[in-house]
C-alpha cells in the first residue's frame, strides 16, 4: 500500500494494515535495510515516586527500613 510523507514528517499508516495488528496506541520504529519498521509496544504504568514516598510516611515506614527492604529484594534475584 501506498503512503505518503507530509511536510511535518507524518505518515498515515492504512487502517487495512493496522487491523491487522494487536491494538496498540505505540510503537518502535527503526530502520533497517533502508525500511522502516514498526513494532507495535505495550507501555507499562510507571509508579508515581511520590504517591510511593506519601505511602510510606502514612505508614511510618523509616528510610533505613526502605534500604534494608531493598538490598534483601535484590539478593533473592
Amino acid at each position: 500500500m501506498l503512503t505518503k510523507k507530509t511536510v511535518r514528517n507524518q505518515v498515515t499508516i492504512p487502517r487495512a494494515l493496522l487491523d491487522q495488528l494487536p491494538p496498540t496506541e505505540y510503537f518502535e520504529a527503526e530502520v533497517t535495510g533502508g525500511a522502516l519498521v514498526l513494532r507495535p509496544v505495550k507501555v507499562v504504568q510507571m509508579i508515581d515516586i511520590d504517591q510511593v514516598r506519601s505511602r510510606l510516611r502514612r505508614r511510618r515506614v523509616r528510610p533505613d527500613k526502605v534500604e534494608q527492604a531493598v538490598k534483601w529484594a535484590r539478593k533473592r534475584q
